[in-house]
């Protein structure tokens, strides 16, 4: 039996595929969206109408090995990953993730799990490799078997800025001003964020907090931590109602990291601990009936966080949260390839003072470090912005974790100053990478990282971001303009 055989005749999945026919009757869906991950985070798919559920539930829809890149085209003009004369993959429906889109009412999404496809000559019906989000469900579920059930939990900070637009529909700076935690900027855009949180209580995400970012039209919208790859799911989904919400208000969400000079950027800052135990509990958020399957409803409560202090040093994590920082601080420049992904994530990391990463270090609520201990039994990994790919972020964190307890890594001692004022004097300082291209050289010399990219997938990877860099190499911007066009004689 292929992996595509066995994922579509799991027990209980019939049951849940009836389940979705009674909401799409009962809510009267007539339109659905069949989506998986690219490599770059982009929700990439299918729309089919709801009548052929059953059959979509079965066999899944077709679609080019390119799609996971985006189908995109390299500057050589070969298209990414994989060129016209590859196969195409299966992608499967998981019916437990059916969800109503509560701006269209007739309409609703499923994510789905991608295979190699059926005919192809080797290994037909296997997990294709390029599907982030499958990679992130099989490698979590291998790091439990290693580890007697310790599984991730995270957290995520997205920021990002609402601008408005031109005549032309162009960029034409952000909607509010650049006024940290400033109430009356936060209520410039209440009509904006209050949209968002309808929408994301309608589709499960449990909204606990916002705020106006330093930067201009910057907010950060909140929503409960819990299981690593439903969390990965729920920021995908909170990208989704963004852009949803800027089509409503003739504006622009920006994901961009650092669309300005001389303020700060957008992160997406990672909370993740490990835990043992807990249980499913369902959270209908307001919703009764609840428009979809209790899956995107559920979030994983109580249990042992096994980062927590386990000696009187209340600050101190324990040894196993310590052996994880090790492990990430080993591997922080690999990491972030996968956290700063773009060419654009690199203005933020370079400058100092905007409370970005820029150094290699750890410390306890020291926002000067890359990775810090946010609360106790969590960490936070600032080396992560609004453009990365989350599932890609969560594999790299499980394979660096493994390595840490594996061999017992120890992550030095915490940083405590602030690092912006001792650049000059401290002399063990070692800085994350500056640019995309330096970034990848890192990730391309860590064999513990790159086993979070299996299969394909580094391959993709490495192809679509080399190739980004090497385009911005090779493009004249307009800084290169003014700076060069009269330098001599």
């Amino acid at each position: 039996m292929t992996d595509l055989e066995a994922f579509v005749n799991q027990e209980g999945r019939q049951e849940l595929v009836k389940q979705v026919r009674s909401k799409i009757k009962e809510l009267g869906i007539q339109y659905m969206y069949y989506q998986f991950i690219s490599v770059t985070g982009r929700i990439m798919g299918k729309g089919v109408p709801a009548d052929h559920w059953e059959t979509l539930a079965q066999k899944g829809f077709q679609l080019v090995y390119g799609s996971t890149a985006n189908l995109f085209i390299d500057r050589h003009n070969r298209y990414i990953g994989y060129g016209p004369e590859a196969w195409e993959l299966a992608a499967i429906p998981e019916p437990e993730t059916f969800v109503q889109l509560p701006w269209d009412k007739r309409v609703a999404r499923v994510f789905c799990t991608v295979f190699r496809g059926r005919e192809h000559p080797e290994n037909p019906g296997a997990f294709l490799t390029s599907d982030c989000r499958g990679n992130l469900r099989r490698l979590h579920e291998q790091f439990q078997k290693d580890h007697k059930g310790l599984h991730l939990r995270v957290g995520t900070e997205p920021e990002m800025m609402w601008l408005k637009k031109d005549e032309s529909g162009k960029p034409a700076g952000g909607f509010s001003k650049p006024y940290c935690y400033h109430i009356d900027q936060f209520e410039s855009l209440r009509p904006v964020f209050l949209k968002v949180v309808e929408y994301g209580r309608k589709m499960g995400l449990d909204i606990i907090q916002g705020d106006h970012e330093d930067a201009p039209g910057q907010l950060e919208i909140n929503f409960t931590f819990d299981e690593t790859l439903r969390n990965c799911d729920r920021l995908s989904t909170f990208r989704q109602i963004c852009a949803q919400v800027a089509r409503e208000h003739n504006i622009i969400a920006c994901f961009m990291p650092k669309p300005f000079v001389g303020v700060s950027a957008s992160a997406c800052h990672t909370n993740f601990s490990l835990w043992h135990g807990g249980e499913d509990e369902v959270n209908p958020i307001g919703n009764d009936p609840m428009p979809g399957l209790l899956a995107p409803y559920t979030y994983l409560r109580g249990g042992e966080n096994t980062f927590m202090p386990d000696t009187d040093n209340i600050r101190m994590p324990s040894k196993l949260g310590l052996n994880c920082m090790g492990g990430v601080m080993e591997h922080l420049p690999a990491l972030t390839a996968l956290g700063c992904s773009t060419v654009n994530s690199y203005r933020r990391l370079l400058d100092l003072g905007f409370w970005a990463p820029v150094f290699a270090i750890w410390g306890y609520q020291n926002r000067t470090c890359a990775v810090r201990v946010s609360a106790p039994g969590r960490f936070e990994n600032k080396a992560v912005d609004a453009a990365s790919n989350p599932y890609l972020v969560a594999t790299g964190l499980l394979k660096a974790c493994d390595d840490g307890i594996k061999r017992k890594l120890d992550p030095g001692e915490p940083e405590q100053r602030n690092i912006y004022d001792h650049v000059d004097t401290i002399k063990h300082l070692k800085k994350l990478p500056i640019s995309l291209g330096e970034a990848l050289d890192a990730l391309d010399q860590d064999e513990v990282i790159k086993q979070a990219l299996p299969g394909e997938m580094y391959r993709v990877f490495t192809h679509y971001k080399r190739d980004e860099w090497e385009k911005f190499l090779a493009t004249p911007t307009e800084w290169d303009v003014e700076t060069y066009m009269d330098c001599l004689p």
